[in-house]
């Protein structure tokens, strides 16, 4: 049993810890990225299929997505993990795509181009907004119950503050510190920084 594994173990963990990998493929072990890989390439698989939609192309993108990510490492600075791996997923699959679509000859317009920007930047925005609302969705149990209501009627019914308020008959600025405190408590039981 491989180190990695045994202070896995050690530490009662199901999985191995994505903090621990990356300090081990830091410091040069090439068999925690292959554990990094395995752990993700589906979930990253699955995230650019949804902007290439062809299986082929899928697959060897996201080859080269954790080609990007093990170069990007020592960048990175500790900010949920997982939605970090996706960004770079989905800006490499969204060129990829804009790549193929040009023909050779042509030359991509500026306008064209911050509409291409504009695409990645919601296609982004689309993609870390699902994965949050189905975490939110499978993990709703665990939350505190006086803060359950508000994060459902915020991440899954999308719901307004003004329209929280209404509905709990209470001031919006009430809704604004039960939702600031069920972050709190999301960030620090769930260990993702996402939910602002």
């Amino acid at each position: 049993m491989s180190s990695i594994c045994l202070e896995a173990a050690r530490k009662g963990e199901r999985e191995i810890d994505d903090q621990v990998l990356i300090k081990k493929i830091l410091s040069g072990n090439d068999h925690a990225f292959r554990l990094l890989v395995e752990k993700y390439r589906t979930e990253l698989f699955k995230t650019v299929y949804a902007v290439l939609r062809n299986q082929k192309d899928a697959e060897d993108a996201t080859q080269e997505v954790f080609i990007k990510i093990y170069h990007s490492l020592p960048q990175y600075e500790n900010q949920g993990f997982k939605t970090w791996m996706k960004r770079i997923a989905v800006n490499h699959s969204i060129d990829l795509k804009r790549k193929k679509a040009r023909k050779p000859e042509e030359m991509v317009e500026s306008l064209e181009y911050d509409s291409l920007a504009t695409t990645r930047d919601r296609i982004e925005e689309e993609v870390i907004h699902k994965e949050r609302r189905e975490l939110v969705r499978k993990r709703l149990e665990e939350l505190p119950e006086n803060y359950r209501e508000v994060i459902y009627d915020f991440y899954i019914a999308e719901k307004s503050y003004q329209q929280m308020a209404e509905e709990q008959q209470v001031q919006v600025k009430t809704i604004e510190t039960k939702l600031y405190r069920a972050r709190l408590w999301m960030k620090k039981h769930w260990k993702e920084d996402d939910f602002s």
